[in-house]
């Protein structure tokens, strides 16, 4: 597929653990120790949760010489009682030697054959199940087949936990590229937007009144999410600091601990300097009443090949 959909502009859903860093730096010195602690806490005992599909002595080695870095993202619509189907899935590549990184979006209804421990292993089935079958472990070895390489850290966030982000950040104002009407009445009016939780959720969830599909979904999601940086930043009080600390602890998972995520802030902050990101592309199709999307075999190569030269 043409490479002209590749577009080149920052991407903040990959952010949201790095949050609480973030914080940390800009608290002040005289709630420094306070909140590090805190944050520490949270991160190592309530995020941490390694996976057995990622080698990470392996990781850790790369880490420590700066080499370039897979991050696969999963953004998970996680319910009660129910595991939940991973929502959006990226692959986030860092290149620090060369100041560059890319993030690349597969569709969740790929199609492709199901990777790791469990009765599902071998089918074809869509590549966002992978996850409902086996949790992170099975989405990433899933990914890593489909794309022929080696994921090096996992972040999952629970999309419904961005309503609490939100939230705790005291409520966000985006630039909002399309307009619709839901079916109670209320309007999502396009340009300026100031949401509380519950209607970013809404916002992000809405499907069907997006002429781009899936592709515009995730443009809402990385909107709402640097909506949350952006007031997060602004962030002042120790109390609301606590609130976003707790909001984190609750919904997002990684295998990344707090010296993890330090390391990437010092010395893979440049790779941000030159984003790029690019959206998978392929056939809608039905196999036995089910719709899947058929990505092309060249258009696997291509996208192997683009992570790969980020990796070389």
């Amino acid at each position: 597929m043409s490479r002209a959909l590749r577009k080149k502009k920052k991407s903040w859903w990959w952010k949201i653990p790095l949050l609480l860093v973030a914080l940390v730096v800009g608290a002040g010195a005289v709630y420094t120790y306070t909140i590090y602690s805190g944050a520490k806490e949270t991160v190592d005992a309530r995020m941490h949760k390694e996976v057995a599909s990622i080698d990470h002595v392996v990781t850790k080695k790369k880490l420590k010489n700066k080499e370039p870095l897979n991050i696969l993202l999963l953004g998970v619509d996680e319910r009660q009682n129910d595991r939940g189907r991973s929502d959006a899935l990226m692959v986030l590549s860092l290149d620090p030697d060369n100041d560059r990184s890319q993030l690349v979006s597969i569709p969740r209804d790929t199609r492709t054959e199901m990777v790791g421990d469990s009765s599902q292993a071998g089918q074809l089935d869509k590549i966002n199940h992978a996850y409902a079958f086996g949790g992170a472990d099975m989405a990433i070895s899933t990914v890593e087949n489909f794309l022929d390489i080696e994921l090096d850290y996992y972040v999952k966030v629970n999309m419904e936990g961005l309503a609490d982000l939100v939230d705790a950040v005291g409520g966000i104002t985006i630039d909002n590229p399309i307009s619709w009407t839901e079916g109670n009445g209320e309007t999502f009016a396009k340009g300026s937007l100031t949401m509380d939780g519950d209607k970013a959720l809404r916002y992000v969830r809405m499907r069907y009144q997006d002429p781009k599909g899936d592709l515009g979904r995730n443009e809402r999601q990385r909107l709402v999410i640097k909506g949350v940086i952006d007031s997060g930043a602004q962030v002042g009080a120790v109390n609301k600091i606590g609130d976003v600390m707790d909001a984190l602890g609750h919904n997002v998972t990684t295998n990344m601990d707090f010296g993890t995520m330090k390391d990437l802030v010092l010395n893979y902050r440049t790779a941000q300097k030159n984003m790029t990101t690019y959206q998978m592309t392929g056939s809608g199709t039905k196999i036995g009443g089910i719709y899947y999307l058929q990505v092309s075999d060249s258009e696997i190569r291509n996208v192997q090949q683009m992570i790969k030269e980020y990796n070389s």
